[in-house]
Protein backbone atom coordinates (compact mmCIF):
# COMPACT_ATOMS: atom_id res chain seq x y z
CA UNK A 1 0.00 0.00 0.00
CA UNK A 2 2.83 2.40 0.86
CA UNK A 3 4.59 1.66 -2.43
CA UNK A 4 1.37 2.17 -4.41
CA UNK A 5 0.70 5.47 -2.64
CA UNK A 6 4.24 6.70 -3.30
CA UNK A 7 3.97 5.81 -6.98
CA UNK A 8 0.67 7.66 -7.27
CA UNK A 9 1.95 10.81 -5.60
CA UNK A 10 5.05 10.86 -7.79
CA UNK A 11 3.07 10.19 -10.99
CA UNK A 12 5.34 7.28 -11.79
CA UNK A 13 4.30 5.66 -15.07
CA UNK A 14 4.18 1.88 -15.21
CA UNK A 15 3.90 -0.77 -17.90
CA UNK A 16 3.05 -4.48 -18.02
CA UNK A 17 5.74 -6.55 -19.71
CA UNK A 18 5.66 -10.23 -20.62
CA UNK A 19 8.60 -12.58 -20.22
CA UNK A 20 9.08 -14.08 -23.73
CA UNK A 21 10.06 -17.46 -22.25
CA UNK A 22 7.69 -17.95 -19.33
CA UNK A 23 4.86 -15.82 -20.70
CA UNK A 24 4.37 -14.30 -17.25
CA UNK A 25 3.68 -10.61 -16.87
CA UNK A 26 5.41 -8.18 -14.55
CA UNK A 27 5.02 -4.50 -13.70
CA UNK A 28 7.81 -2.22 -14.93
CA UNK A 29 8.11 1.10 -13.10
CA UNK A 30 9.47 4.29 -14.63
CA UNK A 31 13.05 4.82 -13.48
CA UNK A 32 13.42 8.27 -11.92
CA UNK A 33 17.16 7.82 -11.36
CA UNK A 34 19.83 9.09 -13.73
CA UNK A 35 22.08 6.16 -12.84
CA UNK A 36 21.61 3.11 -15.05
CA UNK A 37 20.98 -0.21 -13.35
CA UNK A 38 24.49 -1.49 -14.12
CA UNK A 39 26.17 1.22 -12.07
CA UNK A 40 27.21 3.29 -15.05
CA UNK A 41 30.26 3.97 -17.14
CA UNK A 42 32.31 7.13 -17.39
CA UNK A 43 33.18 7.85 -21.01
CA UNK A 44 35.31 10.45 -22.71
CA UNK A 45 33.95 12.81 -25.40
CA UNK A 46 35.69 10.66 -28.03
CA UNK A 47 33.01 8.00 -27.42
CA UNK A 48 30.34 10.29 -28.86
CA UNK A 49 28.99 10.17 -32.41
CA UNK A 50 27.14 12.77 -34.44
CA UNK A 51 23.47 12.72 -33.48
CA UNK A 52 23.97 11.53 -29.91
CA UNK A 53 21.56 13.01 -27.38
CA UNK A 54 23.13 14.65 -24.35
CA UNK A 55 21.08 15.09 -21.17
CA UNK A 56 22.36 17.06 -18.22
CA UNK A 57 21.68 18.79 -14.93
CA UNK A 58 23.38 21.86 -13.44
CA UNK A 59 23.72 23.14 -9.89
CA UNK A 60 21.81 26.36 -10.48
CA UNK A 61 18.32 27.41 -9.40
CA UNK A 62 16.85 27.15 -12.91
CA UNK A 63 17.97 23.54 -13.28
CA UNK A 64 16.70 22.65 -9.83
CA UNK A 65 13.32 24.21 -10.61
CA UNK A 66 12.94 22.27 -13.86
CA UNK A 67 13.90 19.03 -12.15
CA UNK A 68 11.42 19.67 -9.34
CA UNK A 69 8.51 20.39 -11.68
CA UNK A 70 9.23 17.49 -14.04
CA UNK A 71 10.24 15.05 -11.26
CA UNK A 72 13.36 14.25 -13.26
CA UNK A 73 17.10 14.21 -12.55
CA UNK A 74 17.83 16.07 -15.81
CA UNK A 75 16.89 19.58 -16.87
CA UNK A 76 18.59 20.12 -20.23
CA UNK A 77 19.05 18.40 -23.60
CA UNK A 78 21.56 18.99 -26.38
CA UNK A 79 22.81 17.39 -29.59
CA UNK A 80 26.35 16.26 -30.30
CA UNK A 81 27.20 17.26 -33.89
CA UNK A 82 30.72 15.91 -34.21
CA UNK A 83 34.19 17.50 -34.11
CA UNK A 84 33.90 18.06 -30.37
CA UNK A 85 30.87 20.34 -30.70
CA UNK A 86 27.34 20.38 -29.31
CA UNK A 87 24.38 22.49 -30.39
CA UNK A 88 21.69 23.42 -27.90
CA UNK A 89 18.69 25.68 -27.41
CA UNK A 90 19.17 27.97 -24.41
CA UNK A 91 17.67 31.26 -23.23
CA UNK A 92 19.75 33.30 -25.66
CA UNK A 93 18.75 31.07 -28.59
CA UNK A 94 20.21 28.11 -30.43
CA UNK A 95 23.99 28.08 -30.08
CA UNK A 96 27.04 25.92 -30.73
CA UNK A 97 29.90 25.36 -28.31
CA UNK A 98 32.58 22.83 -27.49
CA UNK A 99 31.84 19.68 -25.53
CA UNK A 100 34.66 20.62 -23.15
CA UNK A 101 32.95 23.91 -22.27
CA UNK A 102 29.66 22.07 -21.84
CA UNK A 103 31.23 19.49 -19.50
CA UNK A 104 32.88 22.21 -17.43
CA UNK A 105 29.58 24.01 -16.79
CA UNK A 106 27.21 21.10 -16.14
CA UNK A 107 27.11 19.03 -12.93
CA UNK A 108 25.92 15.74 -14.43
CA UNK A 109 25.96 14.68 -18.09
CA UNK A 110 24.79 11.44 -19.70
CA UNK A 111 24.75 10.43 -23.37
CA UNK A 112 22.27 8.33 -25.34
CA UNK A 113 22.19 7.08 -28.93
CA UNK A 114 19.53 6.03 -31.41
CA UNK A 115 20.58 2.44 -32.23
CA UNK A 116 19.44 2.60 -35.86
CA UNK A 117 20.92 5.94 -36.86
CA UNK A 118 23.19 5.83 -39.91
CA UNK A 119 25.64 8.26 -41.47
CA UNK A 120 23.05 9.92 -43.69
CA UNK A 121 20.63 10.49 -40.84
CA UNK A 122 23.40 11.75 -38.57
CA UNK A 123 24.40 14.24 -41.27
CA UNK A 124 20.80 15.42 -41.58
CA UNK A 125 20.60 15.97 -37.81
CA UNK A 126 23.82 17.96 -37.96
CA UNK A 127 22.55 19.98 -40.93
CA UNK A 128 19.28 20.81 -39.15
CA UNK A 129 21.08 21.83 -35.97
CA UNK A 130 23.63 24.03 -37.74
CA UNK A 131 20.95 25.64 -39.92
CA UNK A 132 19.07 26.84 -36.85
CA UNK A 133 22.00 28.35 -34.94
CA UNK A 134 20.81 31.78 -33.86
CA UNK A 135 17.11 30.84 -33.83
CA UNK A 136 15.30 32.42 -30.89
CA UNK A 137 14.43 30.46 -27.76
CA UNK A 138 10.82 29.27 -27.46
CA UNK A 139 9.99 31.26 -24.34
CA UNK A 140 6.24 31.05 -24.99
CA UNK A 141 6.48 27.29 -25.28
CA UNK A 142 8.22 27.02 -21.92
CA UNK A 143 5.66 29.28 -20.26
CA UNK A 144 2.84 27.09 -21.58
CA UNK A 145 4.66 23.88 -20.75
CA UNK A 146 4.86 24.62 -17.02
CA UNK A 147 1.12 24.24 -16.29
CA UNK A 148 0.94 21.38 -18.80
CA UNK A 149 3.72 19.53 -16.96
CA UNK A 150 1.68 19.68 -13.76
CA UNK A 151 -1.60 18.67 -15.46
CA UNK A 152 -0.08 15.67 -17.22
CA UNK A 153 0.81 14.03 -13.90
CA UNK A 154 -2.76 12.75 -13.73
CA UNK A 155 -2.13 10.92 -17.01
CA UNK A 156 0.98 9.25 -15.59
CA UNK A 157 -0.58 7.52 -12.60
CA UNK A 158 0.52 3.88 -12.22
CA UNK A 159 -2.97 2.58 -13.02
CA UNK A 160 -2.92 4.11 -16.50
CA UNK A 161 -2.29 1.64 -19.38
CA UNK A 162 0.42 2.84 -21.79
CA UNK A 163 -1.95 3.63 -24.68
CA UNK A 164 -4.39 5.49 -22.42
CA UNK A 165 -1.50 7.43 -20.84
CA UNK A 166 -0.19 8.44 -24.27
CA UNK A 167 -3.63 9.58 -25.47
CA UNK A 168 -4.23 11.46 -22.22
CA UNK A 169 -0.93 13.35 -22.47
CA UNK A 170 -1.48 14.19 -26.14
CA UNK A 171 -5.00 15.41 -25.47
CA UNK A 172 -3.89 17.54 -22.55
CA UNK A 173 -1.10 19.02 -24.66
CA UNK A 174 -3.48 19.90 -27.50
CA UNK A 175 -5.62 21.90 -25.07
CA UNK A 176 -2.88 23.51 -22.98
CA UNK A 177 -0.14 24.18 -25.55
CA UNK A 178 -2.42 25.28 -28.36
CA UNK A 179 -1.49 25.76 -32.04
CA UNK A 180 1.76 27.65 -31.47
CA UNK A 181 4.16 27.63 -34.50
CA UNK A 182 7.33 25.55 -34.17
CA UNK A 183 9.70 28.22 -35.50
CA UNK A 184 11.44 28.62 -32.14
CA UNK A 185 12.84 25.98 -29.80
CA UNK A 186 13.51 25.08 -26.22
CA UNK A 187 16.13 22.40 -25.52
CA UNK A 188 14.23 19.10 -25.75
CA UNK A 189 11.94 20.42 -28.49
CA UNK A 190 15.06 21.20 -30.54
CA UNK A 191 16.31 17.61 -30.19
CA UNK A 192 12.93 16.16 -31.23
CA UNK A 193 12.66 18.47 -34.24
CA UNK A 194 16.17 17.55 -35.40
CA UNK A 195 15.38 13.83 -35.36
CA UNK A 196 12.07 14.47 -37.08
CA UNK A 197 13.82 16.44 -39.83
CA UNK A 198 16.24 13.53 -40.32
CA UNK A 199 13.36 11.12 -40.95
CA UNK A 200 13.74 9.16 -37.71
CA UNK A 201 11.29 10.78 -35.27
CA UNK A 202 11.63 9.55 -31.71
CA UNK A 203 7.87 9.91 -31.21
CA UNK A 204 4.80 11.14 -33.05
CA UNK A 205 3.88 13.33 -30.07
CA UNK A 206 4.14 17.11 -30.35
CA UNK A 207 7.81 18.02 -29.67
CA UNK A 208 6.59 20.90 -27.51
CA UNK A 209 5.25 18.50 -24.88
CA UNK A 210 8.54 16.60 -24.53
CA UNK A 211 10.82 17.48 -21.62
CA UNK A 212 14.42 16.39 -20.97
CA UNK A 213 12.90 13.94 -18.49
CA UNK A 214 10.79 12.42 -21.26
CA UNK A 215 13.94 11.90 -23.33
CA UNK A 216 15.57 10.17 -20.36
CA UNK A 217 12.64 7.73 -20.08
CA UNK A 218 13.04 6.85 -23.76
CA UNK A 219 16.16 4.89 -22.80
CA UNK A 220 16.23 1.15 -23.19
CA UNK A 221 14.65 -0.68 -20.25
CA UNK A 222 12.74 2.33 -18.93
CA UNK A 223 9.02 3.16 -19.17
CA UNK A 224 8.39 6.14 -21.49
CA UNK A 225 5.47 8.40 -20.67
CA UNK A 226 4.57 8.76 -24.36
CA UNK A 227 4.65 6.25 -27.19
CA UNK A 228 8.08 6.08 -28.85
CA UNK A 229 9.39 4.46 -32.03
CA UNK A 230 12.76 3.31 -30.73
CA UNK A 231 14.35 3.02 -27.30
CA UNK A 232 17.65 4.90 -26.89
CA UNK A 233 20.89 3.17 -25.95
CA UNK A 234 22.86 4.35 -22.94
CA UNK A 235 26.39 5.37 -24.02
CA UNK A 236 27.79 6.55 -20.71
CA UNK A 237 28.24 9.43 -18.32
CA UNK A 238 30.48 12.27 -19.49
CA UNK A 239 30.22 13.67 -15.98
CA UNK A 240 28.74 11.93 -12.97
CA UNK A 241 27.88 12.67 -9.35
CA UNK A 242 30.75 11.82 -6.96
CA UNK A 243 29.12 8.61 -5.69
CA UNK A 244 28.68 7.22 -9.20
CA UNK A 245 31.99 8.54 -10.49
CA UNK A 246 33.92 6.70 -7.77
CA UNK A 247 32.17 3.41 -8.56
CA UNK A 248 31.92 3.63 -12.34
CA UNK A 249 34.37 2.16 -14.79
CA UNK A 250 36.13 4.69 -16.99
CA UNK A 251 36.10 3.82 -20.68
CA UNK A 252 37.59 5.69 -23.65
Amino acid sequence: MCIATALTLSACATDVRLDPQSGKGSIAVQNKSLDPSNGGELVKPQALRTGDIILSAANGINSAGIRAITLSPVSHAALYVGNGQIIEAVGSGVRQRSIEEFIAEEATIVAFRHPKIDGIEAALIQKFAEKHIGTKYNTAGIVLQTPFTLQRKFCELPIMPALVRDACIRGSAAITLGPVPNDQFFCSQFVLEAYKAAGIPLTDSDPRLVTPGDLLHMRQGDVPSIKIHQALLYIGHLKAPPALASAAEIKP
